[in-house]
């Protein structure tokens, strides 16, 4: 008898054998890749034993470089060699040019919705290069273990928006990767961190890599990873510190903002070489070649170095107060505080953090490792190597999820913090009697008022059937799936008509939109507040007045005599006027003077379309 071998959906056919996954950590800086070998989670190193990987890039005419070699190149081909291209991943063309003062490549000036870098080998975009360093993480990886990767989980930051996780993952499709999931960066961490320790409660994971910041909230019960709140700067990180100790450097050495590439790149080449001197040393040496054979000799003493990157480590610990605020916490209810990323490696980091948290954070993980250890044991899990040990992953959106409705306002379907995988549906309805088409105007941001908020994407739902106003139900359903990415469905319920749209913004937001959209929420809370409540009296008041104007064209002149009509059009006139006032408490007392006044004239037309359903028919027909 011939025998079956079953098995559970996504585990292997042979129990034996091993689906091959990896994790990896695109970061700003450094990038890694790591597995799960023998039931322990490690990154892999390349030949000569280095487990980092640059992120750097280097075009030529007749090859792509990625890694140690490009960064090699950084001072003597500055124009061709790429690094922080994290930082422009899923940015607009404003956004692009902005940066693009601040890095050492030029950009090409075609108004082109993706903003390209001018290399010799061809122009390309951040979406290219970031596929570059995917395909050699990726090729480390399948050479260690000796086969194909059947899918990775890629980490981003916790505040990346849509279009700059859309960015990631687009990358990863032009390296031919399978994304089994975008991770935020801290949850990585919490997945490593809680597994190796199975502490339960309550934590803290500070993020502070090369480019980005990352405050993520977590409650770890059970296996159960719950992120209560999220926060960060997408744009702030150790290049920074970099970028402060350079300015430093040209004032002392006297060197003007005017000075070539090849002298920038010296400066934040040895910037960054004082930084990492100084946190096992209390004075670093700086030589500097200042080409034609010049060169500047100082030291920078910790203190110095402490004096400088004060204020952008102090600007992590805002998010750091809003994320548990938006928790309902306080510092007392941190259990602990991880460190994550190679910037918190700066003793004064720890310092600051250990003295906003009022406790020590923890800093026996590898900060460079912790997050593509984290990847890897989630994408044995999704891969289908460890079926019936699923680690759970809650994380949040970071922004409110809406659509514009009548007078300029936002409906928010999904708050922000809201835990993801989600899907959300609201009913709305037609304005106007006979509407066919409704348009769907998808926001993100905190704001009441359309004006306040980012616009995601319009789409049209159309083939409504034709009724009275308020009579249609619009069923819009908004989908955020486990990766941050955004689908939203309009459908019209009685006709099943239905119109949709997956989310892809051509650009991201800003350095400091999100955080100035969150700390603009709070500020302008009570005005935005009254201006919806004056937006939606006036709302009202236009739906009633021109309800009213349709029935008495219809049947005015036949259910009222010309006092009664004098008498309802003066009321008319009074909302008509009121509606234009500033004051909503004003248009609902003119709006209910209205309806009373109309009254007799709303009984009227109700016992009229009774008499005329009627009409034909016997009483005993509708008992």
């Amino acid at each position: 008898m011939a025998l079956l071998q079953l098995s559970e959906p996504g585990q292997s056919v042979a129990p034996h054998q091993q689906r091959l996954a990896a994790g990896i950590d695109l970061g700003t800086t450094n990038s890694l890749v790591a597995t799960v070998r023998s039931g322990r989670a490690e990154t892999l190193p390349d030949l000569d034993e280095q487990h980092l990987l640059p992120s750097v890039v280097r075009y030529t005419e007749e090859e792509v470089i990625v890694g140690e070699q490009a960064k090699a190149c950084m001072v003597s081909d500055p124009l061709n060699t790429i690094s922080s291209v994290k930082r422009l991943v899923g940015r607009g063309l404003e956004e692009f040019n902005s940066l693009g003062g601040q890095l050492p490549y030029h950009f090409t000036q075609e108004q082109t919705l993706v903003p390209r870098i001018k290399t010799a080998s061809g122009d390309v975009s951040p979406v290219e290069v970031s596929s570059e360093i995917l395909k050699v993480l990726a090729k480390r990886a399948e050479k260690t273990l000796g086969g194909d990767l059947e899918g990775v989980v890629i980490t981003v930051p916790a505040y990346f928006d849509d279009a700059q996780r859309q960015a990631t993952k687009d990358a990863a499709t032009v390296a031919g990767l399978k994304v089994l999931r975008l991770l935020n960066e801290p949850t990585a961490a919490a997945v490593a961190y809680g597994l190796d320790t199975g502490s339960d409660g309550v934590h803290a994971i500070y993020d502070l890599g090369g480019g980005t910041f990352d405050i993520s909230i977590l409650r770890l019960n059970r296996g159960v990873f719950e992120v209560l709140s999220t926060g960060g700067d997408s744009a702030l990180g150790g290049d920074d510190f970099d970028r402060v100790i350079a300015e430093w450097i040209m004032r002392q050495a006297g060197i003007s903002d005017g000075t070539d590439h090849k002298v920038l790149r010296r400066l934040m080449r040895d910037a960054c070489a004082a930084k990492e001197a100084l946190t096992d040393s209390p004075v670093a040496s700086l030589d500097l070649d200042l080409g034609n054979g010049a060169r500047w000799q100082g030291q920078l003493t910790r203190d110095q170095f402490n004096e400088l990157v004060d204020p952008l480590i102090r600007k992590t610990l805002a998010p750091c107060r809003r994320a548990l605020r938006d928790a309902g916490l306080s510092g007392a209810d941190i259990a602990d505080v991880v460190m994550v990323g190679g910037s918190t490696r700066t003793p004064r980091v720890r310092e600051l953090v250990g003295e906003f948290f009022k406790i020590p954070p923890l800093v026996d993980i590898d900060p460079d490792k912790v997050v593509a250890v984290g990847a890897a044991i989630q994408a044995d899990v999704l891969v289908g190597n460890k079926p019936d040990d699923e680690i759970l992953l809650l994380d949040v959106n970071p922004l409110s999820l809406g659509i514009e409705t009548m007078g300029g306002l936002v409906e928010k379907i999904i708050p922000r913090n809201t835990t993801i995988p989600v899907a959300r549906a609201q009913e709305f309805t037609t304005f106007k009697d006979g509407q066919t088409a409704m348009a769907v105007h998808v926001l993100q941001g905190e704001r009441e008022l359309v004006t306040g908020n980012r616009s995601l994407a319009r789409f049209e739902l159309r083939g409504i059937p034709p009724m009275v106003a308020g009579a249609a139900r619009i069923q819009v359903t908004f989908s955020v799936d486990a990766d941050g990415l955004l689908s939203v469905e309009a459908m019209e319920q009685s006709s099943g008509v239905r119109a949709s749209i997956e989310v892809k913004p051509a650009y991201g937001l800003s350095d400091t939109e999100i955080e100035t959209m969150l700390r603009d929420s709070i500020e302008h809370a009570r005005d935005d507040m009254e201006v919806r409540r004056l937006r939606e009296e006036q709302v009202d008041a236009k739906r009633v007045i021109e309800a009213l104007e349709a029935a008495l064209a219809e049947d005015g002149a036949r259910l009222l005599n010309e006092t009664e009509q004098e008498q309802v059009k003066t009321a008319l006139a009074e909302l008509m006027e009121v509606a234009e006032a500033s004051d909503h408490k004003k248009i609902r007392k003119g709006i209910e003077k209205l309806e009373k006044t109309c009254e007799f004239y709303v009984e009227r037309r109700m016992n009229a379309s009774v008499q005329k359903a009627m009409s034909g028919h016997q009483l005993d027909e509708f008992e």
